[in-house]
């Protein structure tokens, strides 16, 4: 029997134009002030990125204030763009997400939507996986990666640039901020106008990146 061949959806060239025109941008223009409705409209958009059974385990702690921008620039290894930007966002992976499940589903049995067997069912298979093994700390950074993601992709459509920082010290980033035990520090993220235009990165061809079907 054939497969049936579905119709090709229509395109949405804003939405990969943001994507292809995303880079890392290390430069920024100095003391511009980000206004807060933008930062919180960046902020509301990551936190809509999927995560397993909408747990949302992750934390974005946003660090505008100059002098604590620069109390962390020794923490990020002298990353100018710490300072330079107008805001940095620590994306941290929440190691107890499965202290959300009640909250999510109770507000779901709340409204109708999912009764209350379904929802004992589900935090119960919640509980399960987080007891075991790594599965917190992998589920951390997976879901965090998600968020992180469509928060650089959110700066981007509202016209600001970013960069992601691996490159920084987790223990003294936790000490000099307070970071719960709860969460992981995953990365940091620098958000402003930029100095001047990054530089565009190569990508590999489809060639060199997808196998169909099977390797």
């Amino acid at each position: 029997m054939e497969p049936t061949v579905i119709e090709k959806a229509p395109r949405t060239p804003e939405t990969i134009r943001v994507m292809e025109e995303r880079h890392s941008v290390r430069a920024y223009e100095p003391g511009i002030a980000m206004p807060r409705e933008d930062l919180d409209a960046i902020l509301r958009a990551a936190g809509t990125a999927p995560s397993s059974w909408n747990l949302q385990p992750w934390k974005f702690l946003a660090i505008e204030d100059a002098a604590l921008r620069e109390k962390l620039l020794p923490i990020a290894n002298h990353q100018r763009q710490v300072v330079e930007s107008s805001a940095v966002v620590a994306v941290l992976g929440d190691l107890e997400g499965h202290r959300n499940a009640e909250l999510v589903y109770g507000e779901r049995v709340k409204s109708g939507a999912m009764s209350a067997e379904i929802k004992d069912t589900l935090v119960g298979q919640v509980e399960r996986a987080y007891g075991s093994g790594t599965f917190a700390r992998d589920e951390a950074f997976l879901n965090g990666g998600f968020a992180a993601m469509q928060l650089m992709l959110a700066a981007k459509a509202l016209g600001y640039e970013t960069c992601p920082m691996g490159g920084f010290r987790k223990d003294a980033f936790i000490e000099a901020f307070r970071v719960p035990e709860r969460y992981v520090p995953l990365l940091l993220i620098s958000i402003g106008k930029p100095a001047k235009a990054a530089h565009p990165s190569t990508r590999f061809p489809l060639e060199e990146t997808v196998v169909r079907d099977t390797f």
